[in-house]
């Protein structure tokens, strides 16, 4: 994404080597920008911003818990509960989406 090359040139991390092509860089998986001299023009992009959600569909939910696990039992592993409705996972992962 755009905003994950919005690095301040003096905080570039080198991704690249000497005479790398803006092309080439970008299919390594990092940014490039040629504006200013003296610091990596092929550089690592910052690291995506991600948080946890529980899933609003009961259907996807994947277990974390068993059968009767109590809500302070199930978040103290750090997953989801929603007792309802009947017949899917009420103890659950989380899902990771980016920001």
């Amino acid at each position: 994404a755009k905003c994950q090359c919005k690095v301040v040139p003096k905080e570039r991390k080198n991704c690249g080597y000497p005479g790398i092509s803006a092309a080439e860089c970008k299919k390594i998986g990092c940014c490039f920008n040629a504006s200013v001299p003296s610091v990596p023009w092929c550089y690592s992009p910052k690291p995506k911003k991600v948080k946890k959600v529980c899933p609003n569909d009961p259907y996807t939910r994947i277990n974390c818990g068993h059968p009767g696990i109590k809500p302070r039992e199930c978040t103290r592993k750090g997953c989801c509960f929603r007792a309802h409705p009947a017949g899917v996972p009420w103890c659950f992962y989380h899902r990771v989406m980016e920001e």
